[in-house]
């Protein structure tokens, strides 16, 4: 099941003894496009407080209203307070693991270190490290270029997408995986080049993301992209949309290669 991305704000996180506030933002690695924290605004209960909450908390998965944890109000009370108009560090990220006694999810070969999904028992290492791995271990090594590296999916929002001949339209949200808390899917909104049409890429056809142009470049020309499935947000995405749109770029489908 995949879920928009601004359906996610102003849920509440429930932590085991009650609520500890609500979804303010979502946080993404600009490598690996996956959610690696919920930003969390605790409201009346810690006023001026913001808090991340790491999906490897979450319980079960999202309900309708509210986000599960395996949280205390206790612990995420002295849990590290973040400033939503500064970068987060790799620094602070280990402080929150060490905090939480969580594994540092760059850790290992899968998306979620020795995890394939939060949750899941560790994924024996079966290959060696993967690109992805190694880039995350280079921006660790020159921290001017590693930070920041963690997205907020709210500003992200708006950015211009660029096809290989010319800009198709701009982010209107992400389809999140949340079971493997990916972005599997950008949304498009190409009112200004098809108007009365969406459509929906994979971060893996990205080509190059221009951060200070806000500006994303794929590897797909606007043709092929018209020519694509349609995407229709009030209809359910089911695996057969998604297998007729990777076949129409001929791309490799990622639920083939991916743990399950």
């Amino acid at each position: 099941m995949l879920s928009p991305a601004s359906g996610f704000r102003g849920l509440s996180i429930a932590a085991a003894d009650g609520d500890i506030g609500s979804i303010r933002d979502l946080y993404f690695d600009d490598i690996t496009w996956t959610i690696r924290y919920l930003v969390v605004d605790t409201g009346s209960w810690l006023p001026g407080r913001q808090v991340l909450i790491s999906p490897l908390s979450v319980r079960g998965g999202r309900l309708a209203d509210s986000v599960p944890v395996d949280l205390s109000r206790e612990q995420v009370k002295h849990s590290l307070p973040i400033d939503a108009d500064k970068p987060v560090n790799r620094q602070q990220e280990e402080a929150l693991a060490r905090y939480y006694n969580q594994q540092y999810y760059w850790e290992g070969p899968n998306r979620w270190g020795l995890l394939a999904y939060p949750g899941m028992p560790p994924v024996p290492i079966r290959s060696p490290v993967t690109p992805v791995l190694e880039e995350l271990a280079a921006r660790d090594r020159e921290p001017s270029k590693g930070d920041p590296y963690l997205r907020s999916a709210h500003d992200v929002t708006g950015y211009y997408i660029a096809a290989l001949d010319g800009d198709i339209g701009h982010v209107e949200d992400f389809l999140i995986d949340d079971r493997a808390w990916a972005v599997r899917y950008l949304v498009v909104d190409t009112r200004n080049w098809w108007p009365g049409r969406k459509v929906v890429l994979s971060p893996e056809w990205i080509t190059t993301v221009s951060w200070p142009d806000s500006k994303v470049h794929v590897g797909l020309r606007q043709d092929q992209i018209k020519a694509a499935p349609e995407y229709d947000p009030s209809r359910a995405f089911e695996r057969e949309y998604e297998t007729r749109l990777f076949e129409h770029h001929g791309r490799p489908k990622y639920w083939e290669r991916e743990d399950r």
